[in-house]
């Protein structure tokens, strides 16, 4: 008395599912990348920025540990900027725009300053402005203390 059961149900796929799937697939990969590249643009700018404040930190560490007076010179053609005591000039991506507001004896042309730390700490004071198309980070230095802050602005024209 054994008694064959057979199941009905069907094993795959059917013809819909596959397209619906296909479907998503090709939505992703023409959506995703534009979306990703708009990222990248605001990851590149805020790394400049993140880059500049490790410079400016490096330049107060060096004037503050060796008790004598420290610069970042940033070069704004150039896209560059170098730290006393650090034979490297580090460079900044071409795709962002470079503003330095500094102490008018730090201006050494118009396309190049400094920012001047001694050895309490204290510094010429300023700020560098990083800009892309819709967004910018200010990089604040405190005249007095020396501190150092990265800001989130809009972009000015």
């Amino acid at each position: 008395m054994d008694v064959a059961v057979t199941a009905r149900g069907q094993r795959g796929f059917t013809l819909l599912e596959i397209l619906v799937a296909l479907v998503i697939g090709v939505l992703l990969v023409t959506l995703v990348p534009p979306l990703l590249s708009g990222m990248s643009g605001a990851t590149e700018l805020r790394g400049a920025a993140r880059q500049l404040a490790a410079g400016l930190h490096g330049a107060r560490n060096e004037a503050i540990t060796r008790q004598h007076e420290a610069v970042l010179t940033l070069d704004l053609e150039q896209h560059r900027f170098g730290v006393t005591g650090d034979p490297r000039a580090i460079k900044l991506p071409d795709s962002v725009a470079l503003k330095l507001y500094t102490a008018q004896s730090e201006l050494i042309d118009g396309a190049t300053g400094n920012i001047r730390f001694f050895p309490d700490g204290s510094s010429t004071g300023g700020h560098i402005t990083v800009s892309g198309p819709k967004l910018a980070y200010q990089v604040n230095v405190d005249w007095l203390t020396g501190a150092i802050a990265i800001v989130e602005q809009e972009a000015r024209p």
